[in-house]
């Protein structure tokens, strides 16, 4: 089934609400309208002029190289998947066109202006040619293969903003079609994906590098919860400042690795994977904070987030297995509050309440209840309002059975908010003394003063 769509004689149906916890104001759906018109009035000439001037360049280019594998030869040409190639045209208007909320349209133009705009730079800065060569094709999949060949050279190919632009659109839809019309949604999807080397227009390599831009524009446009760059004021913090410095430069040695390597083999581009989850790690710690892993209050996190972070975050587990792997999961500290690491499924089941404190780390699966996040940077003082919104927290759980208080080594951040807990609670007379009891569990702690969050 078709999730409704609110038209002029219909109802609106209830609206979701956002990862912090507002719902975006619904407007007449004939101004809904107007806004996505307005949008491709402007996003259909801007695409084919950026496309076509990119295009234009690289033919007056005599250097223009190639990425393209042996066994990419073994690639049928398969000359019907020309519709559903072109059929991505009809989804990026109706996309637009079918949304409730104007800030649903302004969302989704975002992703699109994004991927367009990356694309094309990359495109006139390293342009790329398929080295294949289309056989005549008669009927209609040739008269489509010819309307293509009128603006679509055999040019701007990694990443692939079709890849991209089919990303973003199987996203926006794979929320509204339930049931057989969204697996028949998923289906046309692969076909989509499938037919950029079916139709030969698209080299193996132009596949995951559009993923990944898609992904990105996502993430720079989440679908719910506010933009990772809203409010951005660069950090006045000394080792805030040390530690995006320090995620910047790993990200421009993973950059510069893809881009020296791919002169030996095109697998060294899965470096720009890496690069980006530590750019964005950067980003974080420069001032925009925790939102930039986009965490929600149950400890899920976005689509886009769970991609692109997808190496941090191994990074980050095999740090806690390094750190932890000789010490208790757990400590009790006091009347039913525990002291931890970022706990797997089966231990925080053991537990009332899980109060999680890692921003970068997702919930486990199969933890079906009684896990609450306040999503905090890892090596950071806490902000003074998370820290009481934590001790908080802890209080009210209590009142449900055991409370586990995480983060990702429990070292620091759950160890900060436990020792506060304790003094506001009065089982410690003092920070000095909460903190002289945690030590004494045998488990490192590494408490440090909580700061004022800027406004």
């Amino acid at each position: 089934m078709i999730s409704p769509v609110p038209g002029p004689a219909a109802a609106a149906p209830p609206q979701r609400p956002s990862h912090n916890g507002t719902a975006p104001a619904r407007a007449p759906y004939a101004d809904v309208v107007l806004r996505a018109a307005l949008w491709l009035a402007f996003l259909a000439p801007f695409f084919y002029s950026t496309y076509g001037f990119a295009n234009w360049l690289a033919s007056r280019r005599d250097d223009v190289g190639s990425i393209v594998f042996a066994w990419e030869r073994g690639i049928p040409f398969v000359a019907w998947t020309i519709v559903p190639y072109w059929s991505i045209n009809l989804f990026y208007g109706l996309s637009l066109l079918l949304n409730g909320t104007k800030r649903g349209v302004d969302r989704l133009a975002g992703r699109y202006l994004t991927a367009q705009i990356i694309a094309v730079a990359c495109f006139i800065l390293f342009p790329l040619t398929v080295t294949f060569t289309q056989p005549q094709t008669s009927g209609l999949p040739g008269f489509m293969f010819a309307v293509l060949g009128g603006f679509d050279k055999p040019f701007n190919q990694a990443p692939s903003l079709h890849i991209a632009l089919l990303v973003i659109i199987w996203d926006h839809w794979r929320y509204r079609l339930k049931g057989m019309v969204g697996v028949v949604w998923h289906a046309w999807c692969f076909l989509i994906g499938a037919s950029v080397l079916t139709t030969w227009q698209h080299h193996a390599i132009d596949i995951p590098t559009g993923a990944l831009l898609g992904f990105f524009a996502l993430w720079l446009f989440p679908r719910e919860g506010e933009l990772p760059f809203a409010g951005l004021r660069l950090t006045a913090d000394a080792k805030a400042r040390r530690l995006a410095r320090f995620y910047a430069l790993g990200a421009a040695l993973a950059l510069a690795g893809a881009v020296a390597g791919a002169f030996v083999s095109a697998l060294w581009l899965i470096l720009l994977w890496p690069a980006l989850a530590l750019a964005i790690v950067a980003f974080a710690y420069a001032g925009a904070g925790a939102n930039v892993f986009q965490k929600a209050a149950d400890g899920s996190v976005s689509l886009a987030s769970r991609i692109l972070l997808w190496p941090y975050r191994l990074g980050a587990k095999i740090n806690i297995w390094a750190w932890t792997r000789k010490l208790p999961a757990q400590i009790a500290v006091a009347d039913g509050v525990f002291l931890g690491r970022f706990p797997t499924a089966d231990e925080a089941g053991a537990f009332g309440t899980v109060i999680d404190l890692a921003g970068e780390l997702e919930r486990p699966r199969g933890v079906a209840r009684g896990w609450t996040s306040l999503a905090m940077l890892d090596l950071l003082p806490p902000p003074r309002n998370k820290l009481a919104e934590a001790v908080a927290m802890i209080e009210d759980a209590r009142a449900r059975g055991t409370v586990l208080v995480c983060c990702a080594l429990g070292f620091q951040r759950s160890a900060g908010v436990v020792a506060e807990w304790l003094v506001a609670s009065g089982r410690s007379p003092t920070p000095a003394q909460a903190h002289k009891r945690l030590a004494a569990s045998g488990r490192p702690v590494h408490l440090a003063i909580a700061v004022d969050e800027p406004a």
